[in-house]
């Protein structure tokens, strides 16, 4: 399916990257994927992935990416396993990842940079006003060691609907908004868009998105074979 929606929007496949929502799983099942090639799986708590990790320790090149609302008091744990973070979402916790990674000497993740499309009440992310804010600070070395290396793009989330026609709206400005940024040398030349999830990551993908963080269209496939 990621082949196809590449193709309708005249992309090559390989520009966009799996990452397999495991949070509602245990970690066998996440073995059972990364036997099938899967190596990103994806965890909404510190716990959740920091014990998955655990248990799949004999897993050495399976990668972690937390995708959930990052609490500031969970940062340093987090830095201890995650290789990115799609979840940052205020200049208070971009603060707090650099004061942990320098005090703790562990090396910063990718981060993606949340932003509330839909400007919805229940869900995290930044206004779109008031991203420019935390990408000045990220570009100006407050936090990050290496800008271009650490600050991968933005992420978001369309608001629910059973119709994956009605995300494309909101994918489309998250790209509009990193193209814009972009030329501002607010981002980095290539930054990526972390959006699309199970019911929608098609639509995402032919909108640019750059990483799709799928779960329960994986699981169905496991079942089937």
């Amino acid at each position: 399916m990621i082949n196809a929606a590449a193709g309708r929007a005249g992309r090559n496949s390989e520009e966009v990257s799996l990452v397999a929502v495991t949070k509602y799983v245990d970690a066998e099942v996440n073995r059972l994927l990364y036997r099938a090639g899967v190596r990103d799986f994806g965890e909404s708590t510190v716990q959740g992935a920091d014990a998955k990790r655990q248990q799949l320790e004999d897993l050495p090149d399976a990668r972690w990416h937390f995708i959930g609302h990052l609490q500031r008091n969970k940062v340093a744990r987090a830095l201890q396993f995650a290789s990115t973070i799609h979840s940052v979402d205020s200049v208070r916790l971009v603060r707090e990842i650099g004061e942990q990674g320098k005090k703790s000497g562990w090396t910063v993740p990718g981060l993606y940079v949340e932003v509330n499309v839909g400007s919805e009440a229940r869900k995290t992310g930044l206004p779109p006003a008031d991203l420019r804010e935390l990408l000045e600070m990220l570009r100006d070395g407050e936090v990050v060691s290496s800008w271009e290396r650490e600050v991968l793009g933005l992420m978001t989330m369309a608001p629910y609907s059973d119709n994956p026609e009605d995300a494309r709206p909101f994918f489309h400005k998250l790209s509009e908004l990193r193209d814009t940024f972009s030329q501002e040398g607010l981002l980095p030349e290539g930054a990526g868009l972390s959006m699309g999830m199970s019911g929608d990551f098609p639509v995402a993908i032919e909108e640019g998105a750059t990483v799709v963080r799928i779960g329960s269209v994986l699981f169905d496939g496991l079942a089937n074979n």
